[in-house]
Parts: C-alpha cells; structure tokens; sequence
C-alpha cells in the first residue's frame, strides 16, 4: 500500500566510482526511474568499529511508489556495499507536468 498520497517517491542512494554509473544505467535502462541526479559528498560514519571518512555521491533518484521494489533490488544488485544505504522518501506533492513526466517515462503500469 502506498503511503505516498500521488504515487511518487525519491530514492537516495550513495556510492562511489563505478558503482555510480552502474547504478544509474540498471535503474534508468528498466525504466525504474525518470531521473537521477549525482552530487558529490563526504560522508562521515562508523563501520566495523573504524571511524570513517569518505568521499562518495549521493543519488537522488525520481521514481513511482509502484516500482519501489524492483528499484530497490535494482540498486542493491548494481551496488558493490555490503550494506547499501536505499531510503525512500514519498513526495506528499509536486509540480503536475513534472510528476507527468515521471509517468511518462518510467515503465508503464
């Protein structure tokens, strides 16, 4: 069930290198995504006890509510993390011929 009230959601995702151009090209290639945008980050974390510090880019991906799943696989697959992050954010409201587009371009139905 969809708690986004239009259907829509932003995905983010971050990753390094290659990995981000994998990425890219799973989602947009099954029309899992209209768009995805790439910014350059640093991230600061903890993992395996180590204190960390990286730089990565963060992903942000224009998808439907309706392929959460198989996005989400999609980049779990694409991705070279053993623990990849993948949050989905639900657009409670957006510009029509924008969130239009989306519909227009990501896999139908």
């Amino acid at each position: 069930m969809s708690l986004s009230p239009n259907g829509y959601c932003m995905v983010l995702t971050t990753a390094q290198g290659e990995c981000t151009q994998r990425i890219i090209e799973a989602v947009l290639s099954r029309e899992l995504a209209a768009c995805v945008q790439v910014m350059p980050i640093r991230s600061h974390y903890v993992w395996q006890g180590v204190l960390r510090d990286e730089a990565e880019e963060l992903l942000f991906i224009k998808a439907k509510v309706d392929d959460w799943e198989d996005l989400k696989a999609a980049i779990v697959k694409a991705h070279t993390y053993d623990i990849p992050e993948v949050l989905r954010f639900d657009v409670e409201a957006g510009g029509q011929a924008y969130l239009e587009w989306i519909t227009a371009v990501t896999r139908k139905g």
